[in-house]
């Protein structure tokens, strides 16, 4: 008697998956399995365009960090794509000519994710806790339907807010937004 054959699996690097091309939805590359993020809805994209467009503003007057809608970072042997990724100055990336890199190779200084309807926040709060196991100051989940955030942190524990500037890391925004 035969022993039956296995198929073949293609197990695929970090290395293959970011030499891919870009999709939308976005992928990520967790654990070594491609996980695709769900297509933003209407309220999840009007809330990470105002976020984002919100702390590029408030960020703007002392220059301390930016806000990256949908920006890939590449660490700990994970490739995610935060709803919004905040850099402070000094950490994101430049090239040759001083210009702000495309591949971002770090961790965000605070990673924020936006759950839209009937999504687990399984997914979202295992890349937070990864983000925060690598050197993430913060990371908020926050979740429109019940108008909320979770806060994460790499020091403080985790904890709920309905007033999300209080729990701000920069104090430079939570004096303009808080």
């Amino acid at each position: 008697m035969q022993a039956p054959v296995s198929p073949v699996t293609q197990i695929l690097t970090l290395d293959k998956f970011l030499e891919r091309p870009e999709t939308k939805p976005a992928l990520e590359f967790i654990d070594g399995a491609l996980i695709q993020k769900p297509m933003p809805q209407g309220k999840h994209g009007l809330l990470q365009r105002e976020l984002s467009s919100t702390l590029t503003v408030a960020f703007r007057p002392e220059r301390t960090a930016q806000a990256f809608p949908e920006l890939r970072c590449t660490f700990g042997g994970r490739s995610i794509v935060p709803d919004v990724a905040v850099f402070r100055t000094a950490r994101i990336p430049r090239d040759t000519d001083g210009e702000i890199a495309n591949a971002f190779n770090r961790h965000p200084d605070w990673t924020i994710e936006i759950l839209s309807p009937n999504q687990s926040q399984t997914q979202f709060i295992r890349n937070i806790l990864h983000c925060l196991g690598h050197g993430t100051e913060m990371g908020w989940l926050l979740d429109p339907a019940e108008s909320c955030i979770f806060v994460y942190g790499a020091i403080a524990p985790s904890r709920y807010s309905t007033q999300p500037m209080r729990s701000c890391p920069y104090r430079s925004l939570q004096r303009r937004c808080g």
